[in-house]
């Protein structure tokens, strides 16, 4: 996986900013029991989340999971089969959308040709009949915020995607809604603009407090941008966490292979307890390697399981390491160069592949491993977590 930038969680953050770990934390969206059901088909099935005021927070699965169903009951524009939908403490129940203190922001922009930038932005706040002075000074906060006060006089053909990304933004905010509902916002960027865009989005977001709910199926923008992400898979939440857990401490396979890269090692639970290190598990594997690692759920032994190790944690090298707690050998098949990275591709006497991933701190010449070499991976017990089958 990329880590071009870092994630919402890897700087330090005061303990109300994780308001999810209060007890008596109150939310500011709360689906309960949420079903939807298109006729035979089931959309959203039983969902129960929270999300907090001030949250970045992220709906993250393929396509057809259920995310954007999910958005839209929020916003009104479909009706939950079953369950509730709260705002603030609130039953949207009986709210149409256009009175709910939500606001919504397409992949598409959606913004009207034939209106400028500052038309754009003033158009919600003029339907809420507002006096001129207060919409002037609203409309120039906002192009302020998305740094557009240069573009105020054109008209959306006359810029690039990302500025009419921004445009879209400043006015979904100009009403200052309780909360921001995003659908694939970034979809329509290249790979560099949605890169810098990720961070303007945090920074505005941060800066104004409004709650953010973002769907995406990308898995480096959820990463990027969210406090936290709610993982989807066939309607249900996978797994709801920050995005260093998601990524360090899966509770599925479906959560481990869907975020990021992985090797699934499989086998079963042979030793609850290792004589080296109690935290620590014994797993064989299916071709009778004995492995530790961590386990974060109710095992015993005898159990089918796989081991989920990323292959940045695995170290390769063509002699074996006699310190190492975790060691297989196998036959380099194949090396893909991405630049400041290269990941190999390592066959084992099973016949499965073990990707191993190096920073290239040297050129390619002068590589140490190279094709049809004979190798070793190793890596700590705490670099790997066993899952349930």
């Amino acid at each position: 996986m990329s880590t071009k930038g870092p994630s919402r969680n890897s700087k330090p953050v005061e303990s109300k900013v994780l308001p999810w770990l209060k007890p008596d934390a109150v939310p500011i969206v709360e689906f309960k029991n949420v079903t939807k059901r298109f006729g035979d088909f089931t959309a959203v099935d039983n969902l129960s989340l929270k999300v907090y005021p001030g949250e970045f927070f992220a709906l993250l699965g393929p396509s057809g999971c259920g995310k954007s169903t999910l958005l839209r009951m929020l916003a009104g524009f479909e009706t939950p089969t079953s369950g509730t939908i709260l705002l603030d403490g609130k039953d949207l129940a009986d709210t149409p959308p256009n009175l709910r203190p939500v606001n919504m922001m397409f992949q598409s922009y959606a913004l009207f040709p034939h209106l400028t930038v500052a038309q754009n932005i003033a158009f919600g706040l003029k339907r809420s009949n507002l006096e001129k002075g207060v919409i002037e000074e609203r409309t120039e906060e906002m192009l302020r915020l998305v740094k557009m006060q240069d573009f105020a006089n054109r008209k959306p053909h006359q810029m690039s995607g990302g500025q009419r990304q921004r445009v879209a933004l400043a006015r979904s905010l100009a009403k200052n809604p309780k909360l921001l509902l995003l659908d694939e916002p970034l979809g329509a960027l290249d790979a560099k603009l949605r890169e810098s865009t990720q961070f303007e989005l945090v920074n505005i977001q941060e800066k104004l407090g409004t709650s953010f709910i973002i769907v995406t199926h990308d898995q480096e923008e959820a990463m990027t941008v969210s406090t936290r992400i709610g993982v989807m898979n066939m309607g249900v939440l996978a797994q709801v966490d920050t995005p260093a857990d998601l990524y360090e401490n899966p509770k599925s396979k479906f959560v481990a292979d869907f975020i990021g890269d992985v090797n699934m090692i499989e086998g079963s639970i042979s030793k609850l307890h290792a004589k080296t290190k109690d935290e620590f598990i014994e797993f064989t594997t299916d071709t009778g390697s004995k492995l530790l690692a961590r386990c974060e759920f109710d095992c015993k032994v005898g159990d089918k399981a796989s081991l989920a190790i990323r292959p940045e944690k695995i170290s390769i090298s063509k002699k074996r390491d006699p310190k190492a707690e975790n060691q297989v050998s196998g036959k380099v098949d194949d090396i893909a160069y991405i630049g400041n990275l290269s990941t190999y591709y390592v066959r084992l006497e099973n016949g499965a592949i073990i990707k191993a991933q190096e920073a290239n701190r040297r050129r390619i010449s002068n590589r140490e491993i190279t094709w049809e070499d004979d190798v070793w991976l190793s890596w700590t017990p705490g670099g790997g977590v066993i899952l349930a089958q």
